[in-house]
C-alpha cells in the first residue's frame, strides 16, 4: 500500500534530479490540460420588502423621481421602456439600446463558436496526444532522467488509437458531470490513469484501457483525492506568488507525484 509522504518524497527527489525538464515539460502538459477551460459569471440580485414597491425612474432634465408602482410591471413612456422587477425599476431601454446588447450577445457567440471550432479540434488532435506524452515522460522519470522527446510520444505510437480513446475519456466524464457533479468528479478519478495506460500502451483497445483504469483505481479514489488536497497549500502560495510558484516548482511536482502514483497502484 501507498502512503502520501512517500509518493511525495520519491516525487521531489526525481524532480530535482531532472529539474529543468521536468519544468518545460510540466508548462506543457498544464498548456493541454487548460486549453478548454471555463468561466463563470457572477449575477447580482436586489429586492425590496414584501410590503412596499418602490420605482425609481430619471427624467429627461437629469432628476431622479420615485413612484409607487405595482410588482413586474413594464412601462411605456414617450419611447421608452421602463423595466421593473420585483417592485424596483432597474433602468430605462430604448431601442437603440437593446439593439446594441443584441448586437453584443451576437458577436461574442460569433466569437465562442470559432474558438470552439479551433480549440475543440486542438484539444482532440494536438494537446490530448501531448498529454500522453507529458505523463510518459513523468513516468520514465521515477526511474532515470528523462528526456523531452518523450512528449511527442503518442504521435508516434497509436496516434489515432490514442485520439479516440482520450476523446471518449473527456466524453464519458463530460456526461458524467451533467449528470451530477460528485458522480463526475468519482469517473473523474476513475479514468485519472488512461493517460498513463496509453503512455505505456498505445495500441491497448478502449474498452481495455477504461477497464484497467477502473481496476487500478478501485480503492484508490478517496485516497487520491487526498492527495490533490495536500497541494492546497502550495495552491495558496502560488496565487500569492501570481503563478510563479507554479511553473517552477508546484507543477513539475505535482506531475511527478500523480506518475507516482501511477507507478504504485500499477504494482498493487
Amino acid at each position: 500500500m501507498w502512503t502520501r509522504k512517500e509518493l511525495k518524497t520519491k516525487s521531489k527527489v526525481r524532480f530535482r534530479a531532472n529539474r529543468w525538464k521536468s519544468v518545460l515539460t510540466a508548462l506543457i502538459l498544464m498548456f493541454a490540460i487548460g486549453s478548454l477551460g471555463t468561466g463563470f459569471n457572477l449575477l447580482g440580485k436586489f429586492s425590496l420588502d414584501d410590503d412596499s414597491t418602490v420605482a425609481f425612474s430619471v427624467n429627461d432634465d437629469g432628476t431622479v423621481e420615485q413612484e409607487s408602482e405595482e410588482a413586474l410591471q413594464y412601462h411605456t413612456t414617450e419611447g421608452k421602456n421602463k423595466i421593473v422587477m420585483e417592485g424596483e425599476t432597474i433602468g430605462e431601454v430604448t431601442i437603440d439600446d437593446a439593439l446594441a446588447v443584441s448586437v453584443v450577445i451576437i458577436v461574442l457567440l460569433v466569437v465562442v463558436i470559432i474558438a470552439c471550432i479551433i480549440v475543440i479540434p486542438l484539444q482532440i488532435l494536438v494537446f490530448n496526444p501531448l498529454e500522453i506524452g507529458c505523463k510518459r515522460f513523468f513516468v520514465k522519470n521515477l526511474k532515470e532522467d528523462a528526456q523531452i522527446r518523450e512528449i511527442c510520444y503518442a504521435f508516434d505510437n497509436g496516434y489515432k488509437n490514442n485520439v479516440k480513446i482520450m476523446f471518449f475519456r473527456e466524453l464519458h466524464t463530460a456526461l458524467w458531470f451533467l449528470l451530477l457533479v460528485i458522480p463526475g468528479i468519482i469517473k473523474a478519478y476513475e479514468y485519472q490513469m488512461i493517460p498513463y495506460i496509453l503512455a505505456e500502451n498505445p495500441g491497448i483497445s478502449k474498452a481495455e484501457a477504461f477497464a484497467l483504469s477502473k481496476k487500478m483505481m478501485h480503492g484508490n479514489k478517496w485516497k487520491s483525492f487526498v492527495l490533490d488536497l495536500s497541494f492546497l497549500g502550495w495552491e495558496l502560495l502560488d496565487i500569492i506568488t501570481l503563478g510563479i510558484l507554479g511553473v517552477f516548482y508546484l507543477s513539475p511536482y505535482e506531475a511527478q507525484t500523480e506518475a507516482a502514483l501511477y507507478e504504485a497502484v500499477k504494482n498493487q
